[in-house]
């Protein structure tokens, strides 16, 4: 192989593997999606509830180890499963669903692990506050989807919140704990 041959094969081996580790954006997808938390309730028992609706987008380069994140979630869809208690959440004692519609995190994709994060830092605005918000992933995988034809990832996300922080305090005097524990399952399929 003479020298002009090698430089085109080193020039080609290097565009493809460019090509390769070039960053990728996924957007959410609002169907398999829930972001849900657990609250205490006195003392005494665990509310759980969900948020309905969820939109945004992660970009990642899984070989260089980075990535952004960018989610909204739709205040007005909290569901806990029960009408009445939707209602109280959504009004003046807790989220102020009218005056505070969206919560937004925004942060970057950190700790990669064999091509996979292992945490979001950044910051959490809901409520008029913002405050920084560390999130951790337990569990990270994509596949190809055999409908759409394109990469499809999934994480499981855990962190603990204290709500007080975000100007909520509903319940307090009565002993309610502020600490929320969020258990988020997320899907993002590839832009086409």
């Amino acid at each position: 192989m003479n020298t002009l041959s090698r430089l085109a094969a080193a020039a080609l081996f290097a565009a493809t593997a460019a090509a390769q580790a070039a960053p990728v954006t996924y957007d959410i997808d609002p169907m398999h999606t829930f972001p849900s938390f657990e609250a205490d309730h006195m003392g005494i028992s665990t509310w759980r509830g969900k948020f309905d609706h969820t939109t945004g987008s992660v970009t990642m380069d899984r070989d260089a180890g980075t990535g952004t994140v960018d989610i909204v979630v739709d205040m007005k869809s909290a569901n806990f499963g029960l009408p009445a208690l939707d209602k109280v959440a959504k009004g003046k004692e807790l989220f102020e669903a009218d005056k505070y519609p969206k919560a937004h995190f925004k942060g970057t994709l950190e700790g990669f692990v064999d091509g996979a994060p292992t945490k979001a830092v950044g910051t959490l605005e809901m409520h008029g506050k913002t405050n920084p918000v560390t999130l951790d992933i337990r569990k990270f995988k994509c596949i190809p989807h055999p409908m759409f034809k394109r990469e499809d990832c999934g994480a499981d996300i855990y962190a603990t919140i204290d709500r007080e922080q975000f100007g909520m305090d509903a319940g307090k005097a009565y002993g309610f704990s502020m600490a929320v524990d969020l258990r988020i399952q997320v899907e993002a399929i590839a832009r086409k």
